[in-house]
């Protein structure tokens, strides 16, 4: 599932995303429903959405965790569609609110911490993984988080050119590598078929139908020869360590790459005011 952002209204769900989140309700007194609002609905359908995924969210399901009618909670959000938009937003000020309490000393590791955040995220909310990039939601949350890594790469000494592509290299990495890990744990209660089960009876009729496998793939077959697609450990599905592994691999080799680049009187400062001019 590929949702789209910006298919409503554009000014009434921008003015939404970039509401004031000041004046939040009290809550309710013991026994009392919580009055509604913008917050409370987006909140109770990022509850939906982690629990039981996209596919199960509707405006009936969240009215029904907040023990209303469907049509009450279109006096705050129009639509499934505006819905997601703000929802989407809301989860990032998850990430976007660490980025900014980092305090690591360096901009390699300020980074390093930027990145591994973003993953966790993403597995906390494995349904933001079905929002198109090509669409971006264009929230506040979404520009701190961006903000943050822009600073710390501006700090660093990159040009503006280089912390855009940077950030998009960074951001694409963690995505697709962490999509894999989403759907490796999903896969079994989607399927019903153990992670071990189905690689072991796989596996064993590779062998069966391709008898000269090791002669056409002779380097992938070395590879596993040397423990190259080894299982670590049990105690999670095998495509999210692999995952995981290429994500940290490909995360060094981006910063390596960006460390040879910088010259040695800029790889120390964490930040930098935005009157510093980058090289």
């Amino acid at each position: 599932m590929v949702v789209y952002a910006g298919q409503g209204d554009a000014r009434r769900a921008m003015t939404l995303l970039w509401r004031d989140r000041g004046d939040r309700p009290e809550p309710a007194a013991l026994g009392r429903r919580p009055e509604l609002s913008v917050d409370l609905v987006v909140e109770t359908a990022v509850a939906v959405a982690d629990t039981d995924g996209m596919e199960a969210l509707s405006m009936r399901a969240v009215s029904e965790r907040l023990g209303r009618t469907a049509m009450s909670l279109y006096t705050y959000v129009a639509s499934k569609n505006e819905l997601i938009e703000l929802m989407y937003d809301h989860a990032f000020g998850e990430p976007a609110d660490a980025a900014e309490a980092d305090d690591s000393p360096d901009w390699r590791t300020a980074t390093e911490a930027w990145a591994h955040r973003l993953w966790d995220f993403y597995l906390r909310h494995p349904w933001t993984l079905e929002i198109s990039l090509a669409r971006p939601v264009l929230g506040p949350n979404e520009y701190r988080l961006f903000e943050s890594l822009a600073g710390v790469l501006h700090g660093a000494g990159l040009s503006p050119a280089r912390i855009r592509n940077t950030y998009g290299t960074l951001h694409n990495l963690v995505r697709g590598q962490v999509q894999t890990a989403a759907e490796a744990r999903r896969a079994e209660a989607v399927t019903g078929v153990p992670e071990d089960e189905w690689w072991y009876e796989r596996s064993a009729l590779l062998e069966e139908v391709a008898p000269d496998f090791t002669t056409r793939f002779p380097v992938l077959s070395a590879m596993a020869e040397a423990g190259a697609f080894a299982n670590e450990t049990e105690d999670e599905p095998y495509l999210e360590q692999e995952a995981r592994e290429t994500f940290r691999s490909g995360l060094a080799s981006v910063l390596d790459s960006l460390e040879a680049h910088l010259s040695p009187g800029t790889r120390g400062p964490r930040r930098a005011g935005p009157d510093t001019t980058p090289t």
